[in-house]
């Protein structure tokens, strides 16, 4: 097969689409020809090498979320046959023709949707649900703050929780990317260059933060939750040192949690993988979903996306398809 190899750690010229080993299949997995795959913050950590593949992983693909034809299942495998159109999480290796992924982290590719737009669905929807509301415990009628709204995360955190029955309000940087959250479902957005969030927000119920800056953000955000609130962490862009007022969390009663999904053992991600088909795939195929896709590149020209998602100018989400 062919797959975008990190020839070296560094600058996305070093994304390099060639020829590579095929996966092998083991007996509960299955291989699946790849249609599509979604482009993630994390897979430019790992191109600049911050962001090591688990064990068994390919350590130099990278690439969380895929679509596709299975064409190959395990000796072991009962949920799937060949020809299935299913879109997977995957540890690593989406940056490819074929990738191995075990079958309990596949669902179907939901009625109506592209193999582009599924493509784009696992990593987000599994970051969000749970950390939003397994870890977060978002509930009807609750405020969320989503730093970052525009983003494939931000984007995807609007339309599941608007459709849950929450507020949502989010950080932007700029007005049009503001419009584009407000379209999806949001009540407010901040332009976080212009305005000081926790200031417009301040008298906004927000019971859940969803942040990915950290920072400066920390105690900004432990200010404007509500008594009881919670606040999740998926990133640290902004830094990952901050000074901690524990007796601000003991007044309010707040929890401070977070995660990171890509190293999870299998069997947690199969259990996630249940619970979304159960509680999200209806939604997405009841029409309360969409993928915004800004723009889509070649897998030849992976280097291209990754510039594109490291300026921020884009709005949702990027996507690869095979080069031919």
């Amino acid at each position: 097969m062919n797959a975008v190899r990190i020839t070296s750690f560094g600058e996305p010229e070093n994304l390099i689409w060639g020829e590579y080993s095929d996966p092998l299949c083991d007996m509960n997995e299955v291989i699946i020809e790849i249609s599509a795959a979604g482009v993630n913050r994390p897979d430019i950590l790992q191109r600049k090498g911050n962001y090591p593949p688990p064990k068994g992983a390919p350590h130099d693909i990278p690439g969380l979320e895929v679509s596709g034809k299975i064409i190959q299942i395990g000796s072991q495998v009962t949920r799937w046959k060949i020809g299935d159109k299913v879109c997977a999480l995957v540890a690593g290796g989406g940056y490819a023709e074929k990738v191995n992924v075990h079958e309990s982290h596949c669902l179907p590719i939901p009625v109506g949707f592209s193999y582009e737009e599924a493509a784009c669905l696992p990593e987000t929807v599994y970051t969000v649900w749970h950390n939003v509301f397994q870890r977060g415990h978002l509930q009807q009628n609750e405020g969320l703050l989503v730093h970052g709204g525009s983003s494939g995360i931000g984007t995807t955190a609007i339309q599941i929780a608007k459709a849950c029955g929450a507020k949502v309000f989010v950080t932007v940087g700029n007005e049009e990317k503001g419009n584009a959250c407000l379209a999806l479902g949001a009540e407010k957005f901040v332009n976080y260059k212009t305005e000081a969030f926790w200031e417009v927000l301040k008298n906004d119920s927000i019971h859940v933060i969803l942040d990915m800056i950290g920072g400066d953000y920390f105690s900004k955000n432990l200010d404007l939750l509500q008594p009881e609130g919670r606040l999740v962490y998926i990133n640290a862009m902004g830094g990952k040192n901050v000074e901690l007022d524990i007796l601000k969390i003991m007044q309010k009663r707040l929890t401070i949690t977070g995660s990171t999904l890509r190293a999870r053992e299998v069997s947690f991600k199969a259990s996630l993988t249940t619970e979304i088909y159960e509680k999200v795939w209806p939604l997405i195929e009841n029409g309360h979903f969409k993928v915004p896709i800004f723009a889509r590149f070649p897998m030849a020209e992976a280097s291209k996306a990754h510039r594109l998602m490291e300026s921020s100018n884009h709005i949702g989400k990027i996507v690869l398809v095979p080069s031919s």
